[in-house]
C-alpha cells in the first residue's frame, strides 16, 4: 500500500466533479455549478452536497478560474433570459429545445442550457412561437353542451 504524500488525504474531490467545474467555470456562477453537480449526484470529497461556497473553495485550491460576469455580453443567454426576450415561459423554451427548433448547448448533461442570442432570431423559432399562441381547445359543432340552458 502506498503512503499518502504530505497534504494528501482520502477526502478529495473526484476528477469527474473537477471536469464539470472546469467546463462550466467560465460561463456559469458557483451557484449554477453547485446545482448541476447536485443534480448529477456528484458529492463533495467528504460526501456532502455542493454549495456555492464549496465550489468556490475547490476552484481556489485547484486554480480553476472564476465566473466572469463582465464577459456576459449578450451573446449567450440562459433559458430564463431567452424566455424573457421572446415573451414566453421557460417551459416553452424547453419544448423548442426538445423539438430541435431552438439550438442550445449544455456543457455536461444536467447543466443549464446556454442559448446563443442570434438563434432566437431564426424563422423556425418565430414560426413555432406564433403557431403556439392560440388556444389548445377546438370547438366542435357536433359536441353537445354539458349543461343545457333550461
Amino acid at each position: 500500500m502506498r503512503k499518502p504524500r504530505t497534504g494528501e488525504h482520502g477526502c478529495a474531490t473526484t476528477e469527474d466533479a473537477l471536469a464539470v467545474m472546469r467546463s462550466m467555470a467560465g460561463r456559469w456562477s458557483d451557484e449554477h455549478i453547485a446545482a448541476s453537480l447536485n443534480r448529477m449526484g456528484m458529492p463533495t470529497g467528504q460526501g456532502k452536497s455542493w454549495t456555492a461556497h464549496r465550489v468556490a473553495s475547490v476552484r481556489r485550491v485547484r486554480g480553476i478560474h472564476a465566473y466572469r460576469s463582465a464577459e456576459k455580453n449578450g451573446e449567450w443567454l440562459t433559458m430564463t433570459e431567452a424566455a424573457a426576450k421572446l415573451g414566453v415561459s421557460n417551459h416553452r423554451i424547453r419544448r423548442l429545445i426538445r423539438d430541435q427548433i431552438l439550438t442550445a448547448d449544455q456543457v455536461v448533461p444536467g447543466a443549464p442550457y446556454q442559448i446563443r442570442a442570434s438563434d432566437l432570431l431564426d424563422e423556425r423559432v418565430a414560426a413555432a412561437i406564433a403557431r403556439a399562441s392560440g388556444p389548445c381547445r377546438v370547438d366542435s359543432e357536433n359536441q353537445l353542451p354539458m349543461f343545457p340552458d333550461t
